[in-house]
C-alpha cells in the first residue's frame, strides 16, 4: 500500500521550501518524485506553435518523497501513517488520532 496518493495534502519538511503545503498533482513511482502544488515552482521558456501559445509558463518541479510527510485532515498537523484493516479492507490511518485517510 502507498503511503502517499494524488490528491493528498501533504508538507514539504526539508529543503529551501520547507513548511510549505500543498496537494499533490502527481507521482512518479519510478524516480520516487512528488510534484506538490505551488511548491517548487520555476519559470519555462515555451516556442509558440500551431497549437500552443508561446511565452513564459510557471512549472512545478517534482520534490522527492522522502522531503515531504502527510497532514491529517481531522487534527491539522503532520501525521505518520499506520495500515489497519476496516470492513476487511486496508487503509491508511493517522498514528495519533486513528482517523482514516
Amino acid at each position: 500500500m502507498q503511503k502517499f496518493r494524488k490528491d493528498d495534502l501533504v508538507e514539504v519538511i526539508a529543503g529551501s521550501e520547507k513548511g510549505k503545503q500543498g496537494k499533490i498533482l502527481s507521482i512518479t513511482k519510478l524516480t520516487h518524485k512528488v510534484i506538490v502544488e505551488n511548491v517548487k515552482k520555476a519559470k519555462k521558456h515555451v516556442r509558440r506553435t500551431q497549437d500552443k501559445v508561446g511565452g513564459i509558463m510557471d512549472i512545478n518541479l517534482p520534490v522527492d518523497v522522502s522531503n515531504v510527510q502527510l497532514v491529517c485532515k481531522k487534527c491539522n498537523a503532520k501525521a505518520k501513517v499506520s495500515v489497519g484493516l476496516v470492513d476487511s479492507k486496508k487503509v491508511r490511518q493517522c498514528k495519533k488520532c486513528k482517523e482514516v485517510i
